[in-house]
């Protein structure tokens, strides 16, 4: 498969005034220092047709700025950039026809009328006919579950309903590539799954590129196959979500369901503790830099008579913090 985005040593640098504490007004008035600040420093990365790809960073590692520049919105200080085949700040306005955007806390439809009014006024946007248009708001209808609220002003809709009705909106030229910032924030469990289920689905059925940014690894555990990970303006990690998780999984909690209660622990071995000790269940935590899960294992079919064992790893949320407090 071709690559749809490309991205080759980008770079954008922020300036602004700073004043001298120590010199009085008529000083600073002739004599500002310029600051500059990288907000995005010399990275580069492609993406495939099809990918899910996770953006991901900690507040202020350059994500939004760099997600502003791959959609035209900023002009990079450095660099090069092709979408599809674009360059977003020269072919801005042929591009938004291949791509579709949607930002979890800014809404692009209009509240007061019903969502197919909206969907209709980003249709003739652009450039579909009548028919072209009725039937797309039918197919996304379909795929989206939206016959149910499709009439009512988007207003009434709700949280779940409208990022269901947002996604389905920014689709409606059916673009190549979806740019997702935050979409599952603020949504209850049960409509989060449903919105990760919808999205795989477009990517399946649709060939649609996904590219996320989110604070919750259950998107990018359930949505994306990869994750690139930016800090301080650099890219730090780009693997797959799968070997991100075996990679820097260093802790394991086995839990065991015993078979006869238990009134004493024996010691355990350096590198594992206990986390929970009562007659219904044993976790017992494993650094695996320390001990290897297997022997860890054999001592404690050792130690107890035991009716199921489980093994969890650290979470994913775990293993994104841990890098960003080493980075």
């Amino acid at each position: 498969m071709k690559n749809i985005i490309e991205v080759k040593n980008l770079s954008k640098d922020y300036k602004y005034k700073v004043k001298n504490e120590n010199k009085g007004f008529l000083y600073n008035l002739f004599n500002e220092q310029e600051k500059v600040v990288n907000a995005v420093n010399n990275i580069s990365f492609n993406v495939k047709e099809g990918e899910t790809v996770a953006f991901i960073g900690p507040n202020g590692a350059g994500k939004s700025t760099t997600i502003k520049m791959l959609t035209g919105i900023l002009y990079p200080t450095n660099g090069n950039i092709k979408i599809c085949g674009l360059t977003p700040i020269k072919d801005r306005n042929a591009l938004a026809y291949k791509i579709g955007t949607v930002f979890g806390q800014r809404s692009q439809l209009l509240p007061n009328l019903p969502l197919t009014e909206s969907m209709e006024m980003f249709g003739v946007m652009y450039d579909m006919d009548k028919d072209s248009i009725n039937k797309r708001i039918e197919e996304l209808s379909e795929l989206f579950d939206l016959k149910e609220f499709i009439h009512q002003p988007v207003r009434k809709l709700s949280l779940g309903q409208r990022m269901r009705a947002e996604i389905a909106t920014s689709l409606i030229h059916s673009p190549k590539i979806i740019f997702l910032d935050e979409p599952t924030i603020g949504l209850d469990v049960v409509s989060k799954k449903s919105l990760r289920d919808l999205l795989l689905k477009i990517n399946k059925e649709e060939k649609v590129t996904i590219f996320l940014t989110s604070h919750d690894t259950e998107d990018i555990q359930s949505i994306c196959e990869r994750c690139i990970i930016i800090n301080h303006g650099k890219i730090i990690i780009d693997t797959s979500t799968k070997q991100l998780i075996n990679d820097y999984v260093k802790n394991k909690n086995i839990i065991i369901t015993p078979n006869v209660e238990f009134t004493e622990y024996p010691k355990l071995s350096d590198g594992m503790s206990y986390i929970k000790k009562d007659k219904n269940q044993i976790i017992v935590g494993v650094d695996t830099e320390v001990i290897h899960t297997q022997k860890a294992l054999q001592e404690l079919i050792k130690h107890f008579d035991i009716d199921d064992i489980n093994i969890d790893n650290e979470s994913l949320e775990s293993i994104i913090r841990g890098i960003y407090e080493k980075d």
